[in-house]
């Protein structure tokens, strides 16, 4: 999801190997020093820049969580009069690019979140909702029969269908990423459009 051009920082290849070493063998199946000789540093290491490993989990979990509000939100400013559909379709590609190339994130949301500090889950569910309710109004817009309840349940239901990238095979196996991006935006704006009927 990010669109940084410049190297990323040791902390960032700690974050990306974490997360991939933890969505491949779960949490408790991973230790520091796999982490840190993931990234060519000591276990021990990587006490420099995290407290630990469950520090790293929920750096992970609330960032992108807040990164995909942040992006969200962006994509809706910069489409400064471009109407809802314009909206729409640029929120669908953005999710579909975290899909595509964070689907480690997916796999440990699913199944870490239940391991973060209370603290950390309320701040990742807070920025999920606001996520939600910020596709919910663009939603009503594009697709005025939808009332609230339903957009919220169809908005949920893209995501899913989004969020399913890590169960498609591995990423070799898949159609090209732009034919893959392409099909999955076709299937979000029909599930959509379906949830109108």
């Amino acid at each position: 999801m990010a669109t940084r051009t410049d190297a990323p920082t040791r902390r960032e290849q700690i974050l990306k190997e974490a997360a991939r070493l933890f969505a491949e063998r779960g949490f408790h199946g991973v230790g520091v020093d796999e982490i840190g000789a993931a990234v060519g540093i000591s276990g021990p290491g990587l006490y420099r820049h995290f407290a630990g490993k469950d520090a790293m989990l929920a750096e992970l979990l609330v960032g992108i969580s807040g990164q995909l509000l942040t992006g969200a939100k962006r994509r809706l400013a910069e489409a400064d009069g471009g109407g809802a559909e314009v909206v729409l379709d640029s929120l669908i590609e953005g999710h579909i690019d975290f899909a595509l190339d964070d689907r480690p994130l997916i796999t440990l949301h699913d199944r870490e979140l239940d391991r973060l500090r209370d603290t950390d889950r309320k701040m990742v569910r807070q920025l999920q909702r606001q996520y939600v309710e910020l596709w919910v109004g663009v939603v009503r817009e594009v697709y005025p029969g939808l009332d609230e309840p339903a957009a919220r349940s169809a908005v949920h239901s893209v995501f899913g269908l989004l969020n399913s990238t890590p169960h498609l095979g591995r990423a070799g196996s898949l159609p090209g990423r732009g034919a893959t991006a392409e099909l999955l935006h076709r299937m979000a704006r029909g599930a959509f459009a379906a949830a109108e009927l």
